[in-house]
């Protein structure tokens, strides 16, 4: 009996790790992005994370949406990747890069309400206070002390936070059609996401940059490792795993960032951010925590009248 949950957790593990991988991947975007992508198109980078990727999907998997799977995966595409890349890159550009991190680590938040009105679980405290820990330990890691605010840039932050947010638990919600595989599936929603993203990358940034030798290898690692690989982990975790654990798991993007910043970078971390991460990765160790289960109390029995 007392082996079951053992078990359990120990499954669960392998499948944390593997969705852990891709917000981790994502933290390197960043340095990737400053390091060796043309500077001025933070969209066309979006789109080329995207659209590429989602066509190689569709090409290998030959599988397609079939009825209502058209506009559910539409729908999915465009909150998790054609409304939310773009929305990530103008709180990047209005915001220092620490407030916007910031605003995006909010998305466990997001998604411990709308477990509740969408999926329609029990209210609990522990994914809301595990969330605002991790606030409060990336606002450590990534906030320095000029940072400043630009009322657009935070609301796009906020949207971001609330439309991947929102893109996650739909993607829990309506789970994944009987016989499509997680590379399909991720075809789909990179595919539509893409094609929203690409009207919206030529009017905001006009003509495409030009692309050399280092450029080619950034955006190969955005789209096959940071775009394919990474949202195909990603969707199956939250498919396999409880969507208020896959949300505190996106924690992980922003200390990679910081991380890889300090090791390459030349940015230093203090006992402030050193701090914050401890936090953090205890927000992201809680997360995964299991609650506890609800007290049965035993049904008494009537006594019998003599």
């Amino acid at each position: 009996m007392t082996s079951r949950p053992a078990r359990g957790a120990a499954g669960a593990l392998p499948r944390t790790a593997l969705t852990a991988l891709a917000p981790a991947v994502w933290g390197t975007t960043y340095i990737v992005t400053t390091e060796f992508l043309p500077a001025g198109h933070p969209l066309f980078a979006g789109l080329l994370r995207a659209l590429p990727a989602g066509l190689l999907a569709l090409a290998v998997t030959r599988t397609l949406p079939r009825g209502a799977w058209w506009g559910k995966a539409a729908v999915l595409g465009v909150l998790n990747i054609g409304l939310f890349l773009p929305l990530l890159f103008i709180a990047a550009e209005r915001l220092p890069g620490g407030v916007a991190a910031t605003l995006g680590a909010a998305q466990p938040l997001v998604v411990a309400v709308l477990a509740v009105a969408v999926l329609r679980h029990p209210l609990s405290a522990r994914p809301l206070l595990w969330g605002v820990t991790g606030v409060l330990g990336v606002g450590l890691v990534v906030v320095g002390p000029g940072a400043g605010l630009d009322a657009a840039g935070v609301a796009a932050g906020l949207a971001g936070a609330v439309t991947m947010g929102l893109g996650v638990t739909l993607t829990k919600r309506w789970g994944r059609p009987e016989g499509v595989g997680p590379l399909a599936f991720t075809g789909w929603q990179l595919t539509a996401g893409g094609l929203f993203l690409a009207p919206v990358t030529f009017l905001a940034e006009g003509a495409p940059p030009a692309i050399d030798g280092r450029a080619a290898l950034g955006y190969l690692w955005l789209g096959l490792i940071g775009g394919l690989l990474t949202y195909a982990l990603w969707f199956r975790g939250i498919g396999a795993l409880p969507v208020t654990s896959v949300a505190v798991l996106g924690l992980l993007s922003p200390l990679v960032a910081a991380g890889l910043g300090a090791l390459f970078l030349g940015q230093t971390l203090g006992p402030v951010q050193l701090a914050g991460f401890a936090l953090a990765l205890a927000s992201i160790v809680g997360g995964q925590l299991p609650g506890r289960a609800p007290v049965v109390l035993p049904t008494p029995v009537p006594e019998r009248t003599p």
